[in-house]
């Protein structure tokens, strides 16, 4: 039924809304948003006048959008799928090198890194190709969708017998969309021409071009769970504020799309790096908390990116014991209390050992010995 389906159009074109990009809309945004409102109306009376439709309809208005659905839509899908096979790819090769042994060859974890570095650098600039595509599609929306609506209503005015009064009444609001779209089309050259220029300069120098967050820290980590036969490492989305001393941690399932369980948030205690000898995984450190008992263990994604969450959770070097340290295996050193000891048994043996069974001849008797120790500590 063409009258129902011309209803439900301007239904569905009433409830449409514009998503802005950015924190305040323009005055020619404003005005592009509020067309569609305006369309809605204007489709309403035509039909009360019972008014056929337009024969050039097709022309007008659908082969534009289905070129934009090819062309531009299609496109950000192409750009998708490059995007989501990249980060597949990436965090394959991620979880390979997180799992190498530090007591690997110094050469083969440097080639692991590079290698890491190089998929890294490539899903990088494949995430902002990805964002600088649904930028300019999103910004396209604005005209080249619009755009051919008007041009449907124009051609409906001239094919309604009661449409001129109509098509009047419009005319000024009509006049004032054009000037808005013509606005919005220009802008979009110069943007699009920024955002490519920053685009530019984010590949050359990502490091310096980081996102405004509330967070002091935030990113990916691998926790290390207890499980009834052994652990397992957990990847999380980690945030972390340094004025309420807060960790969030996000369970993260890359398989299933996105999250994996239940937040948990922590009050950050302290935070120290681990001992390279102490752990088979490289990159970790252990954070206390002030509402959890015991140590959480957590692997970093890089050495750097240690070293930025570290210094973000005001960290610390692990305390080394000099004496245990800088022995080798199967040799030990004494201080004076060892050697006062050594002395005292040694005598004990001499004086009273050689005739008291359980001490030197005959060893039988542990808590003769435990005892005579015990005197003399």
């Amino acid at each position: 039924d063409l009258s129902a389906a011309k209803r439900k159009f301007a239904d569905s074109l009433n409830e449409f809304k514009f998503r802005c990009i950015g924190d305040a809309e323009t005055d020619d945004e404003i005005c592009i948003a509020k067309s569609l409102q305006e369309f809605a109306t204007v489709l309403r009376n035509l039909e009360d006048e019972r008014m056929r439709m337009i024969e050039n309809a097709s022309e007008v208005l659908i082969t534009p959008l289905e070129k934009f659905r090819k062309e531009q839509i299609g496109a950000a899908k192409d750009a998708k799928k490059k995007y989501d096979k990249e980060t597949e790819k990436y965090c394959g090769v991620l979880e390979k090198h997180l799992n190498l042994s530090s007591k690997k060859k110094e050469s083969q974890l440097q080639e692991a890194d590079s290698q890491v570095d190089l998929v890294r650098q490539h899903f990088y600039e494949v995430s902002l190709e990805y964002v600088f595509k649904v930028q300019e599609v999103q910004e396209r929306k604005m005209f080249e969708f619009v755009e051919p609506l008007l041009a449907f209503l124009q051609g409906l005015f001239t094919f309604y017998h009661h449409g001129y009064e109509l098509a009047k009444d419009f005319s000024d609001f009509k006049t004032e969309l054009t000037i808005s779209i013509q606005n919005t089309r220009n802008r979009f050259e110069g943007t699009r021409s920024e955002v490519e220029s920053l685009m530019k300069k984010m590949k050359e120098n990502p490091h310096e071009h980081k996102n405004i967050s509330p967070y002091t820290m935030e990113g990916y980590l691998y926790v290390q769970e207890k499980r009834h036969f052994g652990t397992s490492w957990v990847k999380h989305y980690c945030t972390y504020q340094r004025e309420s001393k807060r960790i969030t941690m996000v369970p993260f399932d890359q398989k299933s799309g996105g999250k994996g369980g239940e937040d948990e948030a922590v009050i950050l205690k302290s935070c120290t790096r681990r001992k390279t000898d102490s752990i088979e995984k490289r990159f970790c450190f252990d954070v206390e908390a002030v509402d959890r008992p015991g140590v959480i263990t957590m692997q970093a994604l890089s050495e750097e990116d240690r070293r930025l969450w570290m210094e973000a959770m005001d960290g610390r070097e692990p305390v080394y014991n000099s004496n245990k340290d800088n022995q080798s295996e199967g040799t030990a050193q004494l201080d004076n209390i060892g050697f006062s000891i050594i002395k005292k048994c040694i005598h004990a043996v001499e004086t009273r050992g050689i005739n008291e069974q359980g001490l030197y001849r005959i060893v039988g008797v542990n808590s003769r010995v435990q005892k005579l120790l015990s005197i003399l500590m």
